[in-house]
């Protein structure tokens, strides 16, 4: 069989056809992993979903999605679902993928990219696993298979707590409305001082 393939943006058209080949990869509890509650509310990163094929037909595809880790909301990027159709795996379509998307990230100006998946795998594009209990997931996860990979340097350093959609970091840090009453009441007793000072 060929190995040829040609990665470009993914189309609309190419979602029930990904949809099948992540069933068959991932089978169908997939949406029940952790990686899925870190997608869920959320768009793919414009420009980093991508597709690869074989004479017009669809081989492979890969996306990446918006994250937030901890209370200061570091921005962050979720490597997939990465997924290879079942008749062309060992072709170095997967590997393809992730370095064009990789590129790409860091031409967007991204800096971090974390992912669960096999160490030995994406290790080949650059992954590692993460320092243990450095990031925390909104799920179990294999500590093993929590990986990596800095598009910036020392991206990391720095990043610590919970990681989650940005919706979801949005509704648990955001200031309650009697802190907000709070700082408002502040703010003009501070004010109200100095005009009196005045």
């Amino acid at each position: 069989m060929s190995a040829s393939f040609a990665i470009a943006p993914s189309l609309t058209e190419d979602s029930p056809a990904i949809e099948t080949m992540l069933d068959h990869a991932f089978g169908l509890d997939r949406r029940t992993k952790t990686s899925y509650r870190l997608r869920e509310g959320s768009t793919a990163v414009a420009g980093l979903s991508l597709s690869a094929r074989d004479q017009g037909r669809l081989v492979g595809a890969i996306s990446f999605w918006p994250l937030r880790i901890g209370a200061e909301g570091m921005p962050a990027l979720l490597l997939g679902p990465l997924v290879v159709h079942w008749q062309r795996q060992n072709q170095g379509i997967g590997l393809a993928l992730m370095q064009e998307g990789l590129r790409l990230a860091s031409s967007q100006g991204h800096r971090l990219v974390i992912l669960v998946g096999d160490e030995p795998y994406y290790a080949r594009a650059g992954f590692r696993r993460l320092p243990p209990g450095q990031l925390l997931l909104p799920g179990p996860v294999n500590s093993e298979r929590f990986l990596y990979l800095e598009l910036v340097e020392d991206a990391l350093r720095g990043a610590s707590g919970l990681v989650l959609p940005p919706y979801r970091h949005a509704e648990l840090y955001r200031p309650s409305r009697y802190q907000a009453a709070d700082s408002s009441m502040s703010a003009a007793a501070s004010a109200s001082s100095e005009e009196n000072s005045g």
